[in-house]
């Protein structure tokens, strides 16, 4: 059988839908446990790292937070390159386990008060480990699912796999706003912060049998027939084609990409609870809002990039990024600080409307993107070369984010300053992609 017969089944909709699903819910588990963390950054603060600053433990959290999105470039080239040697679907079996356990071990950690120095290394070790599996996940379930969707309408078929990092918000936030409800100060910073971790562990079994049940891409399949299958992470860096396609990769989709997601869905909330002060309560309430009209938007975009190309809509995000991203703080401050005088329910409102307008930038970029992510690179090189700059855009620059931009507004006394970091960022990012990057939508994945 040759590669076009086997993407035969790809036209099969409820073939496609049980391999969407089953991919989508994996990385949901992955973004779950991943930014879980982030979520309960404040409450770890005390908990694994005491001081006597409140804004010292915060940043200490914050940096366990980044120290797992370094590494996952480490977790991109070791799977990544086994993804082109052994296949796309062990690699999932394997980042899939890894994390779900690593996260369940993170809910039984002891805390500062009751280990000592012990429970600061122990929750850094954990973290580690989730790096090295979200680097393996995150960027190879684009490939397997791009391969798996066809050569017509693939920007929209994949965008849903966008929308498993917003889910995976929400779905921690909901839980933690609830137990937060339910239980006392006292009895969510005791034993109640733990709940979300160990909820992991039934996930992770769900994730693993229906992961189980996938088939190997048939790209994959027929390239395996056809050549040795071999590990091309070195290759990837000596052909100056590969190279600067990486690179474009790196800079203006997954960089720009994870900048927008976590400053949109992250630094948001941390920005409005510990700098304009507003009640975590609330501010969970306005991230859910933002997420659930996220979901629609990044939908319509890739929609949008199947019509007129993926680098229009892009750059379109890009842009108005640069643009407005500032403009948008500003004003959630200035409404929120209104807010806490005088309790009017338009000024909510107001704020809705801001994070609403940033999470359509942030779909215009990330909605194409899984797509974009497979149809750049040629199936022989496609999971390494893909899996690596993703990866490390995402660790090393958008994981980074909250870290640099409170280091930076500490720095300069400013609560806003930091944000001219992600600014002018997104800004060099629109001029290299108006000048380079090139338009794929038309691709041949089989080649």
């Amino acid at each position: 059988m040759n590669i076009i017969n086997n993407l035969e089944e790809v036209k099969n909709p409820h073939s496609y839908r049980k391999v969407a699903i089953a991919t989508c819910f994996g990385t949901f588990l992955e973004w779950y446990d991943f930014l879980t963390f982030a979520t309960l950054a404040v409450v770890f603060g005390p908990l694994f790292f005491p001081s006597n600053g409140p804004t010292a433990g915060l940043l200490a959290s914050l940096a366990t937070f980044g120290v797992g999105m370094v590494v996952r470039p480490i977790g991109a080239a070791l799977f990544g390159s086994m993804g082109d040697r052994i296949g796309r679907k062990p690699v999932f079996m394997i980042t899939i386990t890894l994390m779900g356990i690593t996260t369940v071990g993170v809910g039984c950690l002891p805390t500062y008060e009751q280990a000592g120095i012990w429970a600061p290394i122990l929750l850094v070790s954990l973290r580690l480990l989730q790096g090295l599996s979200a680097g393996g996940e995150i960027g190879g379930s684009a490939v397997y699912l791009t391969e798996h969707a066809g050569d017509t309408n693939r920007g929209f078929k994949t965008s849903f796999l966008q929308l498993m990092g917003p889910l995976g918000i929400l779905a921690s936030t909901l839980q933690i706003a609830l137990l937060q409800h339910w239980l006392t100060s006292e009895e969510f910073q005791s034993w109640g912060w733990r709940v979300p971790f160990w909820v992991s562990l039934l996930l992770l079994m769900i994730a693993f049998q229906a992961r189980r049940a996938l088939k190997e891409t048939p790209v994959f399949t027929e390239l395996s027939k056809n050549q040795k299958a071999e590990s091309q992470l070195a290759n990837n860096f000596k052909d100056p084609e590969i190279r600067k396609k990486m690179f474009l990769l790196f800079f203006c989709v997954s960089s720009s990409g994870a900048i927008l997601f976590f400053c949109v869905q992250v630094y948001t909330v941390i920005f409005l609870k510990t700098i304009v002060k507003l009640s975590p309560e609330l501010v969970d309430q306005l991230s859910i809002v933002a997420t659930m009209a996220l979901f629609p938007l990044t939908i319509f975009a890739g929609w949008l990039s199947d019509k007129v190309g993926r680098k229009t809509v892009v750059i379109s995000g890009l842009v108005l990024g640069a643009l407005f991203i500032q403009h948008a703080f500003i004003g959630m401050q200035n409404l929120g600080y209104a807010f806490t005088q005088r309790s009017d329910p338009s000024l909510l409102i107001g704020i809705c409307g801001i994070l609403i307008g940033l999470s359509l930038v942030l779909a215009l970029v990330v909605g194409p993107q899984t797509a974009l992510l497979a149809e750049l690179f040629p199936a022989r090189n496609r999971n390494s070369a893909a899996t690596l700059p993703h990866n490390l855009a995402a660790g090393w620059i958008g994981g980074l984010l909250p870290l640099i931009v409170t280091w930076i507004n500490q720095q300069w006394g400013d609560s806003l300053a930091g944000l001219w970091y992600p600014v002018i960022f997104l800004g060099l990012a629109a001029i290299v992609a108006i000048c380079f990057l090139p338009e794929t939508s038309k691709e041949n994945l089989a080649k």
